[in-house]
């Protein structure tokens, strides 16, 4: 997902407000009007030229195009030949802007307090109604590419979502505003997560309101940082856009305004690898730690991913940051002035400061293992991101260098630590499965070729990527796998490049073979045509059986079988002990409890990739796992 920003907002014409907006570190920005006094819509073919050429020269992409279309209830067929011409308008648009998707409605609108809103999903009639007269509209813009996301506004989402299922047309679906009728439901923002998931399952964009977010201004609050941990753990590529609404009366300039929600979101952005969308959407457990009036003393190295490393520790009771790192200086000014703490470019100033305890690698994972190193030299405790380094061998190194030292060594596989991970252990290790016979991991995720590229395109390298698919995003799986199930004896794989610019696979699956009944298969891949995390896990035994997918068509779910029922009833339930990696290895460091993923543990899906790769690379043998 990405940030994008309304730039009709700030109530300049574009070609104002777009260099506001650079400024301010954006890099989408949505149209609907102020362009040149006009609508989107309206614009000419040499308008919109210029609005690209702009567009281009100041490195900035078009988000959505947040059109009015089709706003008007049930019209007469003269207004339904107007909505088809400005249609037609953003269809020049789309094409100009390389933008389609396109925020829309559907003849359906009521008032706010008007009883008849609401009851389009429930009135088969009126959707037939509005089905006959949108079916032109619907027509030309299928034909014409555009991906339309209708608005709940003027009608509920509930209505939006029966209206896309009647339509029935692909990648179309809701253009979510969290914040409206957010208070018509029976339970809290705080207590709607069932709500929140229905509607993500549905999203194409969502709108973010400044009432919404900003503590200044009266409205109906949304959970933001939950809203968006569930829009992550989609894995869709979804425009999260700031339409700032700033109301009558605000204390705020409307440019103000938008820039305080801009930042707010950015603040509240979710970090860590995707997790189930129920399980992103729950309200954060407050651990209360003993020793929360001395916390631990955090550095954070490397502030790509890292930066979202910094907001965990801002969250978690018992860990302090007091510093950033990293060699581009500007992201490090930026990062630290966000956080308030320290920054720079030299390591050496957090290593030579004894009041640092841990260093926190988030660095391309080629360099993980030196940089590390150094750090452990340096007398400070390494907390470091998955993987623990390219190959096994610079694994190794690093673990002799933590024994030497006699400094903690940890790494945060985070999927350890939910509820489904752990109560499935508990499930294996107490015989509900019988004895284990088959275990069928699937990983599928779209990454652009700009993603391969951005960072000085490290991703997609042996050197510093250590691999692809099944190593950047699939080491989670590979991971959770060997917890699981323990370590293979030999496996054999099959790694392909089908549509990216990399040196690594886009595809990879294999065959873990244990010595015994058991028979693994893995797969990942990141040439999905779907804008998605979609992650499937089944296993089963001779007396029961287990299913749980999330990001894929059929949705959220968690299933246990045995004696030929189903249950989604959880039969060795564990909850969970620590917030995150961070969380764990504070509590490592203070009271000396065991870490969570130790460096001899993580090493291992090291040495299931490392002999993936020796088989992949060799047309698919057997590798024996050492």
């Amino acid at each position: 997902m990405f940030l994008s920003i309304f730039s009709d907002e700030l109530f300049l014409d574009a070609s104002k407000a777009l260099p506001i907006i650079k400024d301010w570190g954006g890099k989408h920005v949505d149209f609907r009007g102020m362009i040149n006094g006009k609508g989107i819509e309206f614009q000419t073919d040499d308008e919109l030229k210029s609005l690209r050429w702009q567009m281009d020269d100041l490195g900035l992409k078009t988000g959505v195009l947040q059109s009015s279309l089709c706003k008007v209830h049930l019209p007469d067929a003269e207004r339904q030949k107007a909505e088809l011409e400005k249609l037609e308008g953003l269809i020049r648009a789309a094409d100009a802007l390389n933008c389609h998707l396109v925020r829309a409605f559907n003849y359906w609108q009521h008032a706010d307090n008007d009883p008849e809103l609401g009851v389009l999903a429930v009135r088969p009639d009126e959707m037939d109604k509005v089905l006959t007269m949108f079916n032109p509209v619907a027509k030309r813009a299928r034909k014409a590419g555009l991906q339309f996301a209708f608005e709940n506004c003027g009608q509920t989402a509930e209505e939006v979502i029966a209206l896309t299922e009647a339509l029935g047309i692909p990648g179309w679906g809701l253009g979510w505003d969290v914040s409206n009728y957010l208070d018509k439901l029976p339970v809290s923002p705080e207590n709607a997560t069932d709500y929140y998931e229905k509607c993500l399952k549905y999203a194409r964009l969502i709108h973010v309101k400044a009432t919404s977010i900003l503590p200044e201004l009266a409205g109906v609050k949304v959970p933001w940082d939950r809203v968006l941990r569930g829009a992550a753990a989609t894995g869709a590529d979804l425009p999260i856009s700031i339409e700032t609404h700033n109301p009558q009366g605000s204390p705020f300039t409307h440019e103000e305004a938008s820039l305080k929600a801009f930042r707010m979101i950015q603040k509240v952005w979710p970090s860590g690898a995707p997790s189930s969308v129920h399980e992103a959407l729950k309200p954060q457990l407050s651990f209360q730690r003993s020793y929360a009036d001395d916390p631990v003393r955090f550095v954070v190295v490397g502030l790509g991913m890292g930066r979202f490393r910094c907001k965990q520790l801002s969250e978690t009771q018992g860990c302090k940051q007091v510093g950033v790192v990293d060699t581009n200086y500007d992201r490090a000014k930026s990062v630290g002035e966000e956080f308030g703490v320290p920054y720079s470019a030299d390591i050496n100033v957090f290593l030579n400061d004894p009041s640092v305890e841990v260093m926190y690698t988030v660095l391309p994972t080629g360099l993980h293992g030196s940089v590390s190193e150094q750090c452990l030299r340096a007398g400070k405790h390494v907390l470091t991101t998955k993987p623990m380094d390219v190959t096994a061998a610079n694994c190794r190194s690093l673990i002799e260098t933590a024994k030497k030292s006699g400094k903690l060594l940890g790494v945060d596989f985070d999927l350890r630590q939910e509820e489904m991970t752990l109560s499935l252990k508990k499930a294996i290790d107490s015989g509900y499965f019988g004895h284990l016979l088959s275990a069928h991991s699937t990983l599928h995720i779209l990454r652009t070729q700009e993603y391969y590229d951005e960072n000085g395109a490290w991703r997609g390298t042996w050197r510093y990527d250590g691999g692809g698919a099944m190593c950047n995003q699939g080491v989670h799986e590979v991971d959770r796998l060997q917890y699981l199930l323990g370590m293979p004896k030999r496996v054999r794989a099959t790694i392909k490049t089908q549509t990216h610019a990399i040196e690594v696979e886009d595809l990879g699956f294999a065959e873990w073979d244990y010595g015994n009944q058991l028979a693994v298969r893995f797969f990942s891949t990141t040439s999905y045509p779907i804008s998605t995390w979609y992650g499937r896990l089944e296993l089963h035994g001779s007396a029961g059986a287990f299913v749980y997918s999330a990001g894929g068509p059929e949705g959220e779910g968690v299933y246990y079988g045995k004696d030929n029922q189903w249950t989604q009833e959880v039969p060795y339930p564990v909850e969970r002990a620590w917030r995150q990696g961070s969380d764990a290895f504070a509590s490592a460091v203070r009271l000396g409890t065991p870490i969570v993923t130790p460096p001899e543990e993580a090493l291992k899906s090291r040495l299931i990739l490392d002999a993936m790769y020796e088989s992949g690379k060799n047309g698919g043998c057997w590798v024996d796992v050492k």
